[in-house]
């Protein structure tokens, strides 16, 4: 091969590289820019309510998740203005703080209840007072130990619609608030609304709108929920009790007798109830309390012919849990929650009267008389006589 023939071949080989070279450098160009066909150009728009809902206001938006499941997109306008989120014109992005542009950014949940779990704590921006609550709350350990299907502030409050739950003055639930608050622990426990709604309290609360009668809250708290399973919750219950049917101007208007704690606390089971929640709340006791008599969620009236207390043979079957072999005589010794009066027990309340008036007749009548016998000695004494 001639010399010119080499150099005209290197050349051509050099031209092949350099044409190869040019072209992978405009594929790597063309990669890094969106396709006009493929890919929308980002918008950084200020995100308004509005913009916002102009996509997600459109009904059937729903997004296909790795689990399978649907997460709805859709956000009712309608409802969302009356939320009070909507009527305290929060914005959608000071809870969705991740959204700054279309596109939005890829979503890492692989399921609702993870999306649940990734938003949840957005609500400690405005909500800092009851997030922090939850954290000592039996929901919040729960999810601390791997159960994350435990309560969130979202399981309660639907954030794109939930509407006012407190008078913005005094703080205290509204009356409306305060008729759905079964219903909402009902999503998770269902089974014990079933109880709670044929019991003494809820059927009234459901089926009459009584507002008298205490909702879950009441008993179990709101945000830092304790666990119920306690030997400490446990001893508190009567106290829990007490907030209602101690008060007068509640239970006057069902001619319930107030002393339902006085004479519990002053008979030997809640003598040692209350010592063991002073000295050893977290001590085991077999001492019952309120709820072991009484049920706990399915509450009856006493005079139930069926479950109430107030008739001897149910009242037998319930004093038989913790004495087994007691007779049918054997709840005549208990006076209920009464104090003995010239209605009730009157027996009873005639010998409490005798030993009233018995008693300090005895000893005044000897402090009487130990009194003027050394007065009587101490003037003998001084007229040296001696009393014989």
């Amino acid at each position: 091969m001639s010399r010119f023939a080499h150099l005209k071949r290197s050349r051509q080989v050099w031209l092949i590289q350099g044409v190869i070279i040019i072209m992978g450098l405009l594929v790597a160009i063309a990669a890094n820019f969106p396709s006009n066909a493929n890919a929308a150009p980002e918008r950084k728009e200020p995100q308004t309510n509005d913009s916002c809902l102009a996509c997600h206001g459109q009904p059937g938006m729903s997004l296909k998740l790795e689990s399978g499941e649907y997460l709805p997109l859709t956000i009712d306008p309608d409802h969302f203005s009356k939320s009070i989120h909507g009527k305290s014109e929060i914005g959608c992005v000071q809870c969705h703080a991740e959204i700054t542009a279309f596109p939005h950014p890829n979503r890492t949940a692989r399921s609702l209840r993870d999306v649940s779990l990734q938003f949840y704590t957005s609500c400690k921006g405005c909500h800092v007072e009851q997030y922090e609550k939850t954290l000592d709350s039996v929901h919040q350990r729960a999810i601390a130990g791997g159960n994350y299907k435990a309560a969130v502030c979202t399981d309660c409050h639907n954030p794109h619609s939930q509407t006012r739950i407190t008078d913005p003055v005094t703080g205290e639930i509204l009356p409306d608030a305060r008729l759905h608050i079964p219903q909402t622990c009902a999503r998770c426990h269902n089974a014990i609304y079933d109880k709670y709604k044929e019991s003494v309290h809820g059927s009234v609360l459901t089926d009459e709108g009584n507002r008298d009668v205490p909702t879950c809250i009441d008993c179990h708290g709101v945000h830092n929920i304790p666990d119920p399973t306690t030997n400490a919750f446990r001893l508190s219950s009567p106290q829990i009790c007490s907030k209602c049917h101690s008060n007068t101007e509640i239970m006057s208007k069902y001619g319930i007798p107030t002393d339902v704690v006085n004479t519990y606390v002053a008979d030997f089971h809640g003598t040692t109830v209350t010592l063991f929640e002073k000295r050893s709340p977290d001590q085991v006791t077999n001492k019952p309390v309120c709820f072991d008599c009484h049920g706990i969620h399915n509450i009856k009236n006493p005079r139930d012919p069926q479950y109430g207390i107030a008739m001897k043979e149910n009242l037998l079957l319930t004093c038989q849990r913790c004495h087994p072999n007691a007779k049918a005589n054997f709840p005549d010794a208990w006076m209920s929650h009464y104090i003995p009066s010239r209605e009730h027990f009157a027996l009873v309340y005639y010998v409490n009267l005798f030993y009233k008036i018995l008693i300090p007749t005895v000893i005044g009548g000897m402090l009487i008389f130990v009194i003027s016998d050394s007065i009587r000695r101490i003037i003998e004494h001084r007229k040296g006589t001696t009393h014989k």
